[in-house]
């Protein structure tokens, strides 16, 4: 369905269905949104730094909750909320995360370059949203701008389509090598 799923319940499901990637595909614009901008080509998105030290203060505040739960230790495998030790795992893990999304980032913008013949815009880091949540290497997707209309009507082709999504699909295979 065309539903709108919001930012942190993308993040959640995701999670919930303890993915190995996150992946957020959407369609870029200009500012203003300007119908017939020349601006084209893809770009594909990783968490910036600055979320990441965010991420672990979010982290051991919400996590201290656990200890209200019976049989904490048990259920979350030692994770114990106020000790140092468990948040130096916890920040390897997001160091993990973030060179694995970067280097599934860079997979992605070459499988666009060679095998749907894009514009490479490179990969770039920024807080989105969309990505500050998860626990998983993940990345946003930008496939064109759909103000430009040759790239709206790529975009919105059967072959645009399937080389786009070939292109995602040889980045994961590529990645998991």
């Amino acid at each position: 369905t065309d539903v709108f799923v919001e930012l942190d319940e993308r993040a959640q499901i995701a999670n919930r269905a303890k993915a190995d990637l996150f992946i957020s595909i959407h369609a870029n614009s200009t500012a203003a949104g300007h119908k017939g901008t020349t601006t084209s080509g893809t770009e594909t998105y990783t968490l910036g730094m600055h979320r990441a030290a965010e991420n672990l203060e979010v982290a051991k505040r919400e996590n201290t909750v656990i200890t209200l739960e019976n049989n904490f230790e048990q259920k979350y495998e030692g994770f114990d909320p106020k000790s140092s030790e468990s948040y130096i795992i916890f920040e390897l893990m997001q160091d993990q995360n973030m060179a694995a999304s970067v280097s599934l980032a860079k997979e992605i913008q070459k499988q666009f370059r060679t095998t749907a013949k894009r514009t490479d815009r490179g990969v770039h880091q920024a807080g989105l949203l969309v990505l500050a949540r998860t626990s998983m290497p993940a990345v946003l997707v930008e496939l064109g701008y759909i103000n430009n209309r040759t790239e709206e009507k790529y975009m919105n082709s059967k072959e645009g389509i399937a080389a786009l999504s070939k292109s995602i699909y040889n980045a994961i295979v590529a990645y998991k090598k």
